[in-house]
């Protein structure tokens, strides 16, 4: 008889220290916490797209735009969280949602899903897992990635390979066939969208646009390049995810940001559970995972000790 896997989620289930019944109430979704929490960050997004303004005629208009960047590519967490169907419990609303962050930072939504359920099955293997890091092999290596320059190379690339009606050799192992021409349309559809946005700023004369949103996405997506790395950088490529993942233990403002996708290892345990719930869920299982204290400077600080230590 085959022994059954032993995860920190089955031992803590074991022990005790989480019982099947707390587990069920931290996977219940309601869409009133999440509608107040996405009004808030509505907000966050009106007040950093105001200090731009007020920043308009002054150099200031650099950092002010770097603070709104920041919070833009923070919309990769809220779309993460809904690809999850973690945010609401009405379904639709989850798509919707998603499919307007993805719009935002460039990211098709349901190819995106395709692309993370893969992750999540086969987390940190090589040539499994498509969304896997690897480990800069030179210091020159870790601040390339860091730069975004790779990741918007990658990502343009793939919408106009989409867009044309193709899809990678990688791409086809977890996109269902059912579901290719989904993604080619989704792709048309969001270029479309973007042809339009700057045909009506050319007809109308006003740019101001690409200092509002493209530029800070630019300047903002290094900052989440420093956060993705955190997840999984510097982890061993193993299955097991009590040594594949890290949880990084961060202040309440980044927690807000990344809708506690900080909370990693967590997550990858139980993808099912929301954001509000994963600090809750931390609380039981934080002596079975992988836990950074430090928090993502902490985690950089392991990730450049393990690369000059390879150096020497």
């Amino acid at each position: 008889m085959a022994q059954a896997i032993v995860t920190p989620l089955t031992q803590a289930l074991a022990e005790g220290k989480l019982t099947r019944e707390e587990l069920k109430s931290f996977m219940r979704r309601s869409d009133w916490p999440s509608l107040r929490r996405l009004a808030v960050w509505l907000a966050l997004v009106a007040a950093t797209t105001s200090i731009v303004t007020l920043a308009w005629n002054s150099w200031l208009i650099w950092p002010a735009m770097f603070v709104h960047g920041v919070v833009l590519v923070h919309h990769f967490s809220l779309q993460h969280e809904c690809v999850h169907y973690a945010v609401f419990r009405t379904r639709w609303l989850n798509d919707v949602v998603g499919q307007i962050c993805g719009l935002i930072i460039i990211l098709p939504h349901r190819f995106f899903r395709y692309e993370h359920c893969d992750h999540h099955t086969y987390t940190q293997l090589n040539g499994e897992d498509p969304e896997l890091i690897p480990m800069p092999k030179s210091i020159w290596e870790y601040l390339f990635y860091i730069s975004a320059i790779p990741y918007w190379r990658a990502k343009f690339t793939e919408l106009l390979r989409h867009a044309s009606g193709r899809l990678s050799k990688v791409e086809l192992s977890f996109i269902p066939t059912v579901e290719h021409e989904t993604v080619y349309r989704d792709a048309r559809t969001m270029l479309t969208v973007y042809v339009a946005i700057f045909a009506g700023m050319a007809i109308a004369g006003w740019w101001d646009l690409i200092w509002y949103w493209l530029i800070p996405l630019l300047l903002g997506e290094p900052v989440m390049r420093f956060v993705r790395m955190t997840e999984h950088v510097g982890r061993p490529t193993v299955s097991q995810l009590s040594e594949n993942t890290r949880t990084n233990l961060v202040s309440k403002p980044w927690a807000f940001l990344c809708w506690n996708m900080n909370y990693h290892a967590e997550h990858h345990y139980v993808a099912s559970v929301p954001f509000h719930a994963l600090p809750e869920l931390h609380e039981k299982l934080k002596d079975h995972i992988h836990v950074e204290e430090g928090g993502y400077f902490g985690a950089h600080r392991d990730i450049l000790r393990q690369l000059f230590a390879r150096k020497s």
